[in-house]
């Protein structure tokens, strides 16, 4: 069950727990530790699963018409179970709902990292499209792409 957190230390508690099970995509400490910290003033939803939080998205706004999928996480034993695909169409709903009419997210270029170019493919089946490419907005290891969508 996907469901919206409102509570700023249950944010905290919940992204803590995933980010830090999931190092091959959030390796880097003070990248993980600002995620965590910035999560306690998004929109925030988590996915629950027998009374354990399996996973979790944050939401930013980017522009007025524009939100982010500023960070999103699911516990390696749940991956290809749909969690992260009801998460976003969850943050989708409420985007709209919002009034946004776009929403943006930035990941690694495919073609970088394994576990990266998952991550591509997950989101490119949740129809957002290529965007734009940053190579130096990161660093020159770590391309940033961009993928959008219409909401």
């Amino acid at each position: 069950m996907v469901t919206e957190i409102k509570d700023k230390a249950k944010k905290k508690e919940i992204s803590r727990n995933i980010l830090e099970a999931l190092t091959e995509w959030f390796e880097v400490e003070e990248s993980r530790e600002q995620y965590i910290a910035e999560s306690e003033d998004r929109v925030f939803f988590a996915a629950e699963e027998n009374g354990e939080y399996v996973g979790f998205l944050c939401l930013k706004e980017t522009g007025n018409a524009t939100v982010e999928l500023a960070v999103m996480g699911v516990l390696k034993g749940h991956h290809r179970e749909g969690i992260g695909r009801k998460l976003v169409e969850k943050a989708k709903e409420a985007a709209r709902a919002s009034g946004y009419s776009f929403m943006q997210v930035k990941t690694v270029q495919m073609g970088k990292y394994e576990e990266y170019d998952r991550t591509n493919l997950f989101y490119i089946s949740c129809g957002f499209r290529e965007f734009e490419v940053f190579p130096d907005l990161w660093d020159e290891a770590n391309p940033c792409q961009i993928y959008v969508m219409s909401l």
